[in-house]
């Protein structure tokens, strides 16, 4: 069996040597440019462990793997599009170091190009796989959609908002789980709790990020903290801020909402308070606990031996080890 660092060594040899010969150049060389910045590579990886729970060869699904990490890279080009992101993991985004016209036309042509290299998996598999992943893609689109919808709502409940990262973030990691233990030639059980385990994993880790938004090390979590509250981001820890303020917290919470220019700071500081006072963090972390322990019961149902799933256990925790 390989470890996730071994698979993700193949992933990244295999992305890096993706060659892009068709023309023009200006169309392929910010799809090169995005796939070699790099990243955690944990959609791919995911794939490639849950296919080694059962066959010793994972190397063999590597073009499928790195499909869904194409995949996912188009989804961020457009995201920091809309989101009007400078960076994405240090360096200038797509359309920021080019154009948006390019960001939209390259992150088209990734799509088009993760859909090749998934068609390239066993042919006996090749209708379960494509119908499993046009599935995930479509619902991915609606969870972006929920997305900006709620960004003109201040009424979003907690159930909305999970089904919304549900769909936006979870189901592709849940895919990534399915997808390998297809392609393994495991049974409809296994694949389905190894959906259900990435699916549940992906709301803990999404859940995870709202929270380091607010609590995080800036230094450890790579990104400045606070963005999601200067930007009223409809987050676990503002909805249920919302939910259960007293009428003077709503008030100030609404205020800081509405404000036209505040200072990014004072905002910040002013509805962390309010978070404090009111307990989101605690809520938030054992939803966290929750949701990651409701994943575990999934992976602990899948019929191989503990032993076999010991990569796949370290691997999910490891993601899961953020500093708070």
């Amino acid at each position: 069996m390989y470890n996730s660092n071994e698979i993700l060594q193949l992933i990244n040899d295999y992305l890096e040597n993706i060659r892009f010969d068709r023309k023009p150049q200006s169309l392929y060389e910010p799809i090169k440019y995005v796939l070699d910045i790099g990243g955690k590579r944990i959609r791919p990886t995911l794939m490639m462990l849950a296919y080694n729970l059962f066959k010793d060869d994972p190397e063999s699904i590597l073009s499928s793997a790195c499909a869904l990490e194409t995949y996912h890279n188009y989804t961020l080009l457009h995201d920091d599009l809309m989101d009007h992101a400078d960076l994405r993991r240090g360096h200038m985004t797509v359309h920021k170091r080019w154009d948006a016209n390019t960001a939209i036309l390259s992150g088209d042509t990734m799509l088009v190009l993760a859909y090749d290299m998934m068609a390239r998996c066993r042919p006996d598999k090749l209708k379960e796989i494509i119908s499993l992943f046009t599935e995930t893609a479509l619902e991915i689109g609606e969870g972006q959609q929920y997305d900006m919808d709620f960004e003109n709502r201040n009424d979003v409940s907690e159930d909305e908002y999970i089904e919304m990262i549900r769909l936006k973030t979870s189901v592709l990691l849940a895919c990534a789980n399915k997808m390998g233990a297809i392609l393994a030639d495991a049974d409809q059980k296994d694949a389905d709790c190894l959906y259900k385990f990435g699916e549940k994993i992906g709301l803990a880790f999404q859940l995870q990020d709202d929270f380091l938004d607010v609590y995080g090390d800036t230094k450890v979590f790579g990104k400045t903290i606070g963005g999601d509250i200067v930007s009223n981001k409809k987050t676990y820890m503002l909805i249920n801020a919302l939910a259960l303020a007293d009428e003077k917290q709503k008030d100030t919470l609404l205020k800081w909402m509405d404000m036209a220019n505040p200072d990014p700071q004072e905002k910040i500081a002013a509805v962390t308070e309010i978070y404090n006072e009111i307990g989101v963090n605690r809520l938030a972390i054992e939803k966290i606990k929750y949701f990651f322990n409701e994943g575990l019961k999934y992976l602990d149902n899948v019929s191989v031996e503990n032993e076999r799933k010991r990569e796949m256990l370290a691997y999910t925790r490891e993601m899961m080890k953020r500093e708070y």
